[in-house]
């Protein structure tokens, strides 16, 4: 274990501490920054009115992730009966690979559950190997497959996999 001078021991939990994050519900007035978040990235963003519909739908679900007075990220569901869709999910681009996203999928996952929900679906690019990971990690399995589901910004058609978490 390498040894560190005095002054440096006291910094250094302060230098690999993750800044606190809180996850919050999301309401119309988020929906132009979500409309931000979403557009940067995803090649086709939703505009601030989508999100505006999004909000007002009483089937639909929202949580902002707030880091200081910013909020840097979302996730979106819709439910049905005792099933919901995760619409999407995105985490500023200078916040990703702090876990951020990880809190975000679990406080909106308890708050599914919490709404007896049992069962969660959602679509993801099938080459988006962290996107994936962290739904693995959280419990979803593949459960199906849709051909050329998304085109990127080259037009290139992309695969998508459906994957699904039980909840209760």
């Amino acid at each position: 274990m390498p040894r560190f001078p005095a002054f440096l021991t006291g910094l250094l939990p302060q230098l690999f501490k993750r800044p606190d994050a809180t996850v919050e519900p999301a309401n119309l007035r988020d929906a132009p920054r979500l409309s931000q978040l979403h557009r940067a990235s995803f090649h086709r963003g939703w505009g601030t009115e989508e999100f505006e519909q999004i909000l007002i739908e009483r089937n639909a679900l929202a949580h902002r992730l707030r880091l200081g007075g910013s909020t840097i990220g979302f996730i979106v569901s819709r439910t049905a009966a005792d099933e919901a869709e995760i619409l999407s999910v995105a985490v500023a681009q200078k916040h990703r690979g702090h876990g951020f996203s990880r809190d975000l999928l679990r406080t909106h996952l308890g708050h599914l559950a919490g709404l007896g929900l049992k069962t969660v679906f959602l679509e993801v690019e099938e080459n988006n190997r962290p996107a994936r990971a962290l739904y693995e990690r959280a419990g979803f399995r593949v459960v199906g497959r849709r051909e050329r589901y998304y085109k990127d910004a080259s037009g290139e058609q992309l695969n998508a996999v459906v994957m699904q978490r039980d909840l209760l």
